[in-house]
């Protein structure tokens, strides 16, 4: 096998980095029921790293959940530790499932370029968006891949892959724990 070939192979493994679909968690427990979990007040907690790994922000959040008419408000607040206080608003709708092991949503919030599609199973939740961010007296569009997990009724482990053009760029690691 030529040099070539196993260097191209690496950098599309690099650039796609593969995951664990959705479907892997159909069986773990405790299922995650959004409308129940995200329904309420929240808090939140996490931290920012680099590319490289390293921690450059730290944050907490206050989230305000309801439903009304059938649609998911989850009304953000955060607080960085530079003081920068950051607010966004999601909506989440419900969709048709198209399987029995996959609940559906979409998401939209203000600073979000796109809807962001929503996939539940077990007890896991996937989302993929494009998150605009102020940059440098301007702003930039991230692509956010978050991932997250139910760890008992109270708690959510989330983490969060930032890339820009495919390339890694930082993550976030967060709980967010029920009131």
């Amino acid at each position: 096998m030529s040099l070539k070939i196993v260097l191209f192979g690496l950098i599309c493994m690099v650039l796609t980095a593969c995951s664990t679909p959705i479907s892997e968690y159909q069986h773990t427990a405790p299922a995650l029921i959004v409308e129940n979990f995200f329904n309420g007040k929240l808090k939140a907690g996490g931290i920012v790293k680099d590319h490289k790994g390293k921690v450059i922000r730290t944050f907490v959040a206050d989230i305000d959940a309801h439903w009304q008419n059938g649609i998911g408000i989850l009304d953000e607040h955060f607080v960085f530790d530079d003081g920068e206080k950051q607010q966004r608003t999601w909506k989440l709708i419900p969709q048709a499932n198209t399987s029995s092991h996959t609940t559906s949503y979409t998401a939209t919030a203000g600073d979000v370029a796109n809807v962001a599609q929503v996939n539940v199973s077990g007890n896991a939740m996937f989302l993929k968006y494009v998150l605009t961010i102020p940059y440098k007296n301007a702003t930039m569009d991230i692509t956010v891949d978050d991932k997250m997990y139910l760890v008992n009724d109270n708690v959510i482990i989330n983490e969060s892959r930032l890339t820009k053009f495919g390339f890694p760029v930082g993550s976030i690691t967060l709980t967010i724990q029920k009131h």
